[in-house]
């Protein structure tokens, strides 16, 4: 599988301000989610790979072309569709589209002719003659999508690409970006809607307070609730949570008499049963916990917390 792009102690700083803290990583082509919380520096990652900020440390490579030095040939193999508007209101959408192919690099004509078919793909092809201003938020969105494709990039950097949009026009967003997805174009979707992700993407990039936190597939990450359990007592039972902690069990999550139970590798739900007989607790349900991306999310970023806290009390 190739290497879409490839970053060793990558360090970025606004002042005393770290946003990105040594980040190593080789992300191979696909479809790649990158989450964090608010802050965490994802943006930020985004246009350092394009060049459009310097790093003080580190080396990076996108599509085997090296940074700093070879950020414009980098920016014309790839698509990039910002958070916030990027417009002149009063050009249409075809004079915007076709501006966007001419500033990587394409005959006026040629972005001229692609432009028509890049506004008719993303489903703004009876609009491409209106001008921007007078677009609703759903059709800026897709006509920043078609700024980011015309020019047929090897990988597009999706910033938030759902942003303003309701349930339906997300949907009809996320359908583009699976499509795109389909035809050999590598997308890294930046976003804090997790739902997103986990209907687009196969690989997630967690980052927090500008440190990398987690690299893989989502599906693997899901898969650490395997052996994991919800279960439901009567009543709030001290001695049966912790009598599952002295045998070995991990509690994922204690919710008054609700709790998420880990088993200990090579036992089955009877060591659940014996332990609530052994304690007196009375078990009212329990069912296999399938964690989703959200939860395993919190998970990743609630150990990175508590890991920098205690390195800082250290």
């Amino acid at each position: 599988m190739s290497v879409l792009f490839e970053l060793h102690n990558v360090r970025k700083r606004y002042a005393t301000f770290e946003a990105l803290k040594g980040i190593t990583v080789q992300v191979e082509a696909g479809t790649i989610g990158l989450l964090g919380p608010n802050g965490a520096g994802k943006s930020t990652l985004i246009k350092t790979l394009l060049g459009l900020l310097q790093f003080e440390e580190g080396s990076a490579t996108v599509l085997g072309r090296n940074l700093p030095h070879e950020a414009a040939a980098i920016r014309r193999s790839v698509g990039y569709m910002p958070e916030n508007d990027c417009y002149l209101p009063r050009m249409t959408a075809v004079q915007y589209v076709t501006y966007a192919g001419q500033l990587c690099g394409m005959p006026r004509r040629d972005a001229f002719q692609r432009a028509h078919e890049t506004l008719h793909y993303v489903g703004l092809g009876e609009a491409r003659y209106r001008r921007l201003g007078t677009f609703s938020t759903g059709m800026k969105q897709r006509v920043k999508l078609a700024q980011a494709l015309i020019h047929g990039p090897k990988l597009v950097f999706l910033d938030e690409p759902t942003n303003g949009l309701d349930p339906e026009g997300r949907d009809q967003m996320l359908e583009l970006i699976m499509d795109v997805a389909s035809r050999g174009i590598s997308v890294m979707l930046s976003t804090h809607i997790l739902y997103d992700v986990e209907k687009t993407c196969s690989r997630a990039l967690l980052l927090n307070r500008g440190a990398l936190v987690h690299y893989g597939d989502i599906g693997a990450m899901k898969d650490d609730s395997k052996n994991n359990f919800e279960v439901r007592v009567h009543d709030k039972s001290q001695a049966f949570v912790q009598a599952l902690r002295d045998r070995g069990a991990t509690i994922d999550d204690d919710r008054g008499n609700l709790v998420v139970v880990s088993l200990p590798s090579g036992h089955d739900t009877d060591f659940i049963l014996q332990v609530a007989v052994d304690t007196g607790a009375q078990i009212r349900h329990m069912v296999p916990y399938n964690m989703t991306l959200e939860t395993a999310f919190l998970d990743i970023i609630r150990e990175h917390q508590a890991k920098e806290s205690g390195q800082a009390q250290q």
